[in-house]
């Protein structure tokens, strides 16, 4: 069964279909939805292996695969493939994979003839809960992640469930640490309460996506609700930049939420915001995606200080995400002491665990 959930943002308004088979709906999507569309250029991945049929004539890109495709350079090329192909601004980029395929070939979109439309077939799990959805596009710098981008909405986001039966255990990892996230937000949808490892797959994607598609329709260029979504993301963005170039280091991305989200807890906990209860209740959900909530060893306090600082929510300070007596919120002006001593804390539980 297809569940359908509308992102509702006036013009702008789109919908995610979830089900097992819903790429085999692109043709159909695209017509509806890009009506001007004469020719489409479909961006994937090599190792994706999920062919589509857009129901126009079509080129297919591949960009590299793993994060090093999400860079300017990469992006250069692959405005330049569009150009080439002969991609007019009323046609259609169709990007095929997860985060990286979404955010790489979504900026590009944006960017070429300053805005072209763009169709997401989400076929890992993390693209399917979160990054395909809400227009959130771009690239990295060694600096930090995703800090060159664009808001460009998507016409259409396809969650075919049926791509992740191929998905190795990391790429399923990575996923499981933003459907913790939206477990431990705690917002309800029309679909019904937050997700949870009990239900099955195509339900905790569509609850997802249904969590995302209502706080990006109350506020689509994050000034403030949407931040919420960044939940665990601090801490998890500063140890993927601290690895940045390295695969020996790397950690996937929701590897590094699940370690953000503990985090997180352990922070509200010390500045008096929450009990030990609920940072008990954040190991809990965490764990029970099989995910680690252990800091990776080796890390620079002193460098991820420096990461966290060039978070795009932060305004001159040290700024989370952090749950607290009123639900998660937005924290500024953190004091930088209580970040560090978080961080010790979690060093010594991790050392104490492998003694």
């Amino acid at each position: 069964m297809t569940v359908v959930v509308p992102v509702d943002l006036a013009d702008r308004s789109y919908d995610v279909l979830v089900g097992d088979g819903v790429r085999h709906e692109l043709a159909r999507v695209i017509a509806s939805s890009v009506p001007s569309a004469r020719r489409a250029v479909v961006v994937t991945q090599e190792r994706i292996g999920v062919e589509v049929d857009p129901g126009l004539p079509f080129e297919v890109v591949t960009v590299p695969d793993g994060e090093s495709a999400k860079s300017l350079a990469h992006l250069e090329e692959l405005c330049r493939r569009f150009a080439r192909s002969g991609l007019s601004r009323s046609d259609v980029v169709v990007a095929v994979g997860g985060g990286v395929v979404t955010d790489l070939a979504g900026f590009a979109a944006a960017s070429f003839h300053r805005g072209t439309a763009y169709v997401n077939v989400a076929t890992s799990l993390l693209a399917q809960v979160d990054a395909a959805i809400g227009g959130k596009t771009g690239v990295n710098l060694p600096e930090g992640k995703n800090l060159v981008g664009a808001f460009w909405q998507p016409s259409a986001v396809l969650c075919d469930t049926a791509t992740l039966a191929s998905l190795p255990p990391r790429e399923w990892a990575s996923g499981r640490g933003e459907v913790a996230k939206y477990a431990l937000l705690g917002i309800d949808t029309p679909l019904g309460g937050p997700p949870s490892a009990d239900l099955a797959t195509d339900e905790q994607v569509a609850r997802c996506a249904a969590v995302k598609a209502a706080v990006v329709a109350s506020d689509e260029r994050e000034g403030d609700r949407r931040m919420l979504l960044n939940y665990g993301h601090t801490l998890a963005h500063a140890l993927e930049a601290s690895a940045f170039d390295d695969a020996a280091t790397d950690l996937r991305h929701g590897e590094a939420v699940a370690v953000g989200l503990v985090f997180a807890a352990l922070l509200g906990r010390r500045l008096g915001r929450i009990d030990d209860a609920a940072v008990a209740h954040h190991r809990s959900v965490v764990g029970a995606y099989d995910l680690s909530t252990a800091l990776p060893p080796g890390r620079d306090p002193e460098q991820l200080l420096g990461f966290m600082g060039r978070d795009k929510k932060a305004q001159g300070d040290l700024t989370f995400v952090l749950d607290g007596p009123h639900g998660v919120e937005v924290v500024r002006g953190i004091d930088r002491a209580d970040v560090v001593a978080t961080l010790a804390e979690m060093e010594t539980t991790r050392r104490g665990a492998a003694s």
